[in-house]
């Protein structure tokens, strides 16, 4: 008969003992209970993640909206070139974009 060492027969007596402690009702509930408070966590932390990176993302379209106005100016000053004017027009929808879908995901998962 082969020995066993201490690492396997620490793991054969936890998974006994798990066997043994999934048969009481106390550690089913508490189980049940851990795992309720899980998924509710991580809903609130999901929530919480896309609520967050939306309003970044909004700033960002913010800060590209004002850059906007302000090459704008420029442009009709006759100082600057249209493609300037144009990336910024696209930084700011696609920003927007991104922060607006990501409050909207947020309100289709609630």
């Amino acid at each position: 008969m082969a020995k066993l060492s201490a690492t396997r027969k620490l793991g054969i007596a936890a998974r006994v003992a798990y066997q043994q402690a999934g048969r009481t009702r106390f550690f089913r509930s508490a189980m049940n209970a851990v795992r309720a408070t899980a998924a509710h966590f991580g809903r609130v932390l999901s929530q919480l993640w896309l609520e967050v990176t939306g309003f970044v993302f909004l700033a960002l379209a913010a800060i590209g909206a004002t850059a906007l106005v302000r090459e704008y100016i420029k442009y009709h000053a006759g100082k600057a070139d249209g493609s300037r004017v144009a990336i910024a027009v696209c930084f700011t929808v696609l920003f927007g974009w991104f922060g607006l879908s990501s409050f909207w995901r947020v309100r289709k998962k609630g």
